[in-house]
């Protein structure tokens, strides 16, 4: 709890006394030098922060700032949850001993301008001008970017011990959320790397697994799915608790031959959100680079020094970019085992990105704690100076998106720009403008007189483009469940979801009760927008003919299309008997009918978690089949593939608990169909590596959630063979099989534990592949994901890549980039009907591509046992992101089955467990799971 008076210690007294300390008022704790009070690192963990060799690691961390709680009135540890492991995740809140006295006052006046929902203007004023500026720095999210958590630490004391007068004005003006962001990784990174008792041996390499639970560096992608318990922990902090006016994350390392990148950043920047937060972030980085500039911290490097983008969505710093708060990034330098900074000529000169360049030197972890601290404070500075300012202008950004979202509006994004230019071209347009004018751009279009220029601005506003006042999820689509999660996502960051409580009609379509409806007219509109409308990332080239520049992460992800939901855009302004949910969205609950003496039910497998209610089923014991042919009952078709359970003694309890918890619709019939298999459980095997695969992470995330037992096995386990003996199915993720052979192998860490020496070692084509074709031979069912679809070849199969051409040799070549690139976007792939692994699913799917790998069939290959289940119909497949090129994927296969002596191979080419984001495909690796006890199953 926060300490607002405690009386002060004997020691304190005298040692007050001894300074100087005279009169009774002056005894108050609050003018009581905070130094005199507080314990600092030196005291309490032997050394600085960021002194050699040395990493405390989480658990002194919750012990330090526990003391430090106990010793100041400036600071309050609070825990905003639990980790993955069980940890508890620690906050810091700091500020002035007398805002802590109205903290819920802060937050309170936080809350109502970041949301701007029945605020006026002046209110905004006077609430801005009462306020304090909520500012966010973390640590420790990347966990062997060990900089993070301990620059925290040192920033976190000196905010608690100094008195100077920027410290005091910055306490007054500000609250800190000082936020620990991977607690779990904390922990094991600083043990792995003190385990050495030799300081000079201590080192951060050979890391045994992931620094998170399931997805290690990948914890700063989750942050619109929202799926792992640290982001739901700090989404709620930020989106629904204390909705800060500026995010600092903290990472390492930064460009070669620098000490740290900070903003401003590079282009795009997303065209969804309030171009207020590009000129605030440019302010904020203004501060930053200045105040370094000032304390003579040379080799600060922002722009085009590194390849950051305001682009995506998703990690801890964008995701904040569509809820008006600005998000800050800095990659820092720094190990506590000493480095140098490298001699790189360029980096040497003077210029507008890099203003003071940093000479090659050794480099200690210290220097790197004070160049964070320096930024910290060159933050709090601006949020201290520009806290009205801040405070009014998310208001004002959560203002513009519920007005925009009121009235008719429409978001400009590249393509259109790009068939304006095109019209004005073929308008004659296309050249330069006249002498004596205002060229611009020595290429860009003239401009047209006033009626012409109407004519084109209103292909900018065409009225069928214009953006939704809100989007309709219909409660009777076949994956209501699915669809309550995407929403349950938006809701985790601060998105208002309304409900229908009964029927009702939009745009004369007709909608059950239950539907969810969100509505644009709200402050975060931009995060709405970016979840549910296609992103256009613009053709990015440094020059005419360049290959394309990569973008920092994806290009595109709307959740909506990853995730399969079925929506309505609705145009118009409307209304309905919608009940805003004060909660996360509730799982829908069905009661059970019981099923008639002989008979069953029925549980459509067009819902993802069906699988679940399966896995559950049969781990019980209980019997489960899936129809081999259509049923036709209750008037209502079944199709293949759709799962039946007989009624037995204790089935309809077991259902019901289903039913409640998971959600799970079951129908009832009379009688057992004649067409259908048995379900067995399935031994699956899912590949990882030493040190930990953040692809196979994921998955192990998805098969626990959708309760398939599962075991993890590594190339040790694979190469001792037998592997018939022990599993049914064995799942390789992306990087799991090499495309050929590397020399050498993994070599063990020093001191390396038990419990991970059987992980050392990598599969080979020579040795692992030959047990898994025998494996396949016997019976077994190998699923293989991106680049480890590779097995196809290494098997002899008749499959190639589609993207390649000649080479000058006559011999394939992969594409080059300037022909063809696809970064992580979403493609539109048809499927084939009728086969067990495309059960339940439609004729077509959003799959996320990811420089993903697209098929070629020889003539030959139907009558080997492969066939095409998967593939791209179109020249233009792209529905989200950027595809440059895309022509060359039409007709390339995306799912591919090979039979494989008694067994099979599924090669998946695009990423269908992406991040335990695109559950539209889920059903793809779920099917091939059970794809051998569906090989009898038949058309509908």
């Amino acid at each position: 709890m926060l300490h607002l008076h405690r009386p002060l210690s004997l020691a304190g007294l005298t040692l007050l006394l001894l300074t100087g300390g005279a009169s009774a008022p002056a005894l108050a704790k609050d003018r009581v030098p905070a130094a005199l009070r507080v314990t600092s690192p030196l005291q309490f963990f032997g050394h600085e922060i960021g002194a050699d060799y040395e990493l405390p690691n989480y658990q002194k961390l919750t012990a330090y700032w526990q003391k430090l709680d106990r010793e100041s009135d400036r600071m309050q540890v609070v825990e905003i949850g639990k980790t993955a492991e069980g940890r508890p995740q620690w906050m810091s809140i700091i500020t002035s001993p007398s805002n802590a006295r109205r903290l819920g006052r802060y937050r309170e006046i936080a809350r109502r301008l970041a949301l701007a929902e029945g605020v006026s203007e002046s209110e905004a004023r006077d609430l801005a001008r009462e306020g304090k500026a909520v500012v966010w720095i973390d640590g420790g999210l990347h966990a062997n970017e060990t900089l993070g958590a301990q620059q925290l630490m040192e920033s976190v004391y000196q905010l608690v011990s100094k008195n100077d007068p920027e410290t005091l004005r910055i306490l007054d003006d500000c609250v800190i959320l000082a936020v620990h962001a991977n607690p779990d990784g904390m922990d094991l990174v600083s043990d792995w790397y003190m385990r050495e008792a030799d300081p000079q041996r201590r080192s951060l390499a050979g890391l045994p697994r992931l620094y998170q639970k399931y997805i290690g560096h990948d914890n700063n992608r989750d942050f619109y799915a929202v799926t792992q318990a640290e982001s739901k922990n700090m989404s709620r902090v930020m989106y629904r608790e204390w909705y800060p006016q500026i995010a600092y994350n903290h990472h390492q390392t930064g460009p070669a031959g620098t000490v740290m990148y900070a903003p401003p950043f590079r282009d795009p920047f997303n065209y969804n959100y309030d171009p207020l937060v590009v000129t605030q972030l440019d302010l904020v980085g203004a501060a930053m680079h200045s105040r370094f500039v000032a304390e003579g911290k040379p080799g600060v490097t922002m722009r085009s020094g590194a390849p950051y983008s305001t682009w995506w969505n998703g990690g801890l710093r964008t995701t904040v970019y569509f809820h008006n708060m600005i998000g800050l990034l800095t990659e820092t330098i720094g190990s506590p085992t000493p480095t140098r900074i490298p001699l790189l000529p360029d980096r040497q000169l003077p210029k507008a990105d890099l203003p003071a360049p940093i000479a090659p030197q050794l480099w200690r972890f210290r220097q790197s704690i004070d160049y964070s601290v320096t930024a910290n404070y060159a933050v709090l500075d601006v949020a201290s100076r520009y806290r009205e300012t801040f405070l009014y202008n998310i208001y004002r950004m959560g203002r513009n998106s519920i007005e925009r979202g009121s009235r008719d509006s429409w978001t400009i994004t590249p393509q259109r720009i790009d068939a304006l230019k095109a019209a004005m071209a073929k308008d004659g347009r296309d050249g330069p403008a006249p002498a004596g004018g205002d060229a611009g751009d020595s290429g860009a279009p003239r401009p047209a007189p006033g009626a012409e220029n109407d004519r084109y601005l209103a292909m900018l506003r065409e009225p069928a483009r214009r953006d939704p006042r809100g989007y309709i999820l219909p409660s009777d689509q076949p994956d209501f469940l699915t669809a309550t999660k995407f929403v349950r996502a938006l809701a985790e960051t601060g998105i208002t979801i309304h409900q229908a409580e009964r029927p009702f009609t939009v745009a004369g379509k007709s909608y059950p009760a239950g539907s969810y409806v969100i509505k644009t007219a709200q402050a975060f509109r931009p995060h709405i927008l970016d979840m549910f409308e296609p992103q256009d990332h613009p053709n990015d080239f440094r020059f005419p003919g360049a290959p394309p520049t990569p973008p920092y992460d994806s290009a595109g992800w709307t959740l909506a299309y990853q995730m399969g939901v079925q929506f309505d855009r609705i145009l118009e302004g409307f209304e309905g008997p919608f009940r805003a949910l004060k909660d996360l969205p509730a799982t829908p609950q069905w009661a059970i009918i019981e099923a008639p003496r002989g008979g069953g039910y029925l549980l459509d497998r067009r819902v993802n978690d069906a699988f679940r209610g399966v896995n559950r089923l049969l781990k019980d014991g209980a019997t489960v089949q899936q129809l081999t042919a259509t049923l036709t009952s209750g008037g209502k078709e079944w199709p293949a593939g759709t799962f039946y359970i007989p009624a037995a003694s204790g089935t309809s309890e077991r259902l019901a608990r289903l039913a409640t918890e998971v959600g799970l619709n079951f129908q009832p019939v009379a009688e057992q169909p004649a067409a259908s298999s048995a379900l067995r459980p399935k031994r699956v095997a899912l590949w990882d590596r030493y040190g930990g695969s953040m692809p196979s992470g994921w998955t192990r995330f998805i098969l626990e959630q959708f309760e398939f037992p599962f075991t993890v096995v590594y190339p040790p386990d694979l190469d001792r063979g037998n592997l018939r003996e022990k599993y049914d199915v064995i799942l390789f993720v992306d990087g799991g099989i090499p495309a050929r052979d590397t020399r050498g192998g993994t070599a063990a860490p020093r001191n390396l534990p038990e419990e991970y020496r059987g992980r050392i070692g990598q599969v080979t084509v020579s040795q692992t592949v030959p047990q898994l074709k025998r494996f396949m031979e016997e019976g077994g069912t190998v699923l293989t994901i991106g680049s480890s679809t590779v097995l196809a070849t290494h098997l002899g199969l008749p499959v190639t890549s589609a993207l390649v051409e000649p080479g000058p040799d006559g011999r394939d070549r992969p594409l080059s980039r300037e022909k063809y690139y696809v970064p992580g976007s979403v493609l539109r792939s048809r499927l084939q009907t009728g086969h067990p692994l495309t059960a339940g699913l439609p004729d077509a799917v959003d799959v996320f591509f990811n420089a993903s790998p697209a098929f070629r069939l020889s003539p030959d290959a139907e009558a080997k046992g492969v066939r095409r289940l998967g593939w791209y119909d179109s020249e233009t497949p792209l529905l989200s992101g950027w595809a440059w090129g895309q022509r060359y994927l039409k007709d390339a296969a995306s799912v591919v089955e090979a039979k494989v002596g008694k067994g099979r191979l599924v090669l998946y080419g695009p990423e269908v467990a992406f991040r335990a984001q695109p559950h539209g495909t889920f059903k793809l690796l779920f099917n091939g799971i059970y794809l051998a006890d569906a090989e009898g199953a038949k058309s509908p």
